[in-house]
C-alpha cells in the first residue's frame, strides 16, 4: 500500500488522482500512524515554505515513526517539490532542520539581475538523468513541470541522480537507496509524470 503522507500541507489530492489515474489502486491519503506503519511505499508532499512543513510535520507527531519505517526498515519513500527539500538538513528559506535523510542542503536561487530570469522558477522543463535508478529512463527526453524558488544542494554528489537548467544547473532529483525526492511536481507533468509514479509504485 502507498501513503500519501497528510500533514497539512501539499497538493494531496491531485497526488491520489494521478495514481489512480495510471491505475494503482492502493493507495490512500492519511495522517494516521497506524495506516502509515502499514505502508509499503511512502509518498511525501509538499507546497509553500520550509519551517510550515518542518512545523506541521512536527506537530503531527510522525516524525518518529517516518525515521523508523525509512531509515530503519528501508521504506521507499518519494518525497515532491517541498517534501524533497524537507528531506534535507536544513534550508535557507528558514530555521528549522530537516529531515537530514539525504547529505544536502536547500539553497535559494541567486541570479544575476541581468539575467533576467524571474523567481520562482516555474513551468516545463527538460532534466538530464546522470545515474542510473529505477524511477526514471536515462536514454529517453523527461520533461517536468516546476514551480519552486528553492532548490537542492548535494554534498554527496553521487546522491544527485537528476540535474535541470534555470540559469544554473540544479539538482532536481536525489537518491540514497530507498530514498527519492523530485523537484518537480510528477502529478502536474502528464505521462512524464504518470511513468515516474508508475515506477514508484513497482519499487
Amino acid at each position: 500500500m502507498i501513503v500519501i503522507v497528510d500533514y497539512g500541507i501539499g497538493n494531496l489530492a491531485s497526488v491520489l488522482n494521478m495514481f489512480k489515474k495510471i491505475g494503482v489502486k492502493d493507495v490512500c491519503i492519511s495522517s494516521d500512524k497506524a495506516v502509515i506503519e502499514k505502508a509499503t511505499k511512502i509518498l511525501l508532499p509538499g507546497v509553500g515554505a520550509f519551517d510550515a512543513g518542518m512545523l506541521n510535520l512536527e506537530k503531527s507527531g510522525l516524525i518518529p515513526l517516518l525515521n523508523k519505517m525509512v531509515l530503519e526498515e528501508k521504506i521507499p519513500v518519494l518525497g515532491i517539490c517541498l517534501g524533497m527539500q524537507l528531506l534535507t538538513k536544513q534550508s535557507e528559506e528558514g530555521l528549522k532542520n530537516g529531515l537530514g535523510w539525504i547529505d544536502a542542503e536547500t539553497v535559494k536561487f541567486d541570479f544575476d539581475p541581468s539575467q533576467k530570469l524571474k523567481i520562482p522558477h516555474m513551468g516545463w522543463n527538460y532534466i538530464k538523468v546522470n545515474r542510473t535508478n529505477p524511477l526514471i529512463d536515462t536514454e529517453k527526453k523527461n520533461k517536468f513541470y516546476f514551480v519552486h524558488s528553492y532548490y537542492v544542494k548535494c554534498f554527496d554528489e553521487t546522491q544527485s541522480i537528476a540535474t535541470s537548467n534555470y540559469g544554473i544547473d540544479f539538482t532536481c532529483m536525489v537518491n540514497k537507496g530507498n530514498i527519492y525526492g523530485a523537484q518537480f511536481h510528477p502529478e502536474k507533468s502528464l505521462k512524464f509524470g504518470m511513468k515516474l509514479l508508475e515506477n514508484f509504485s513497482k519499487l
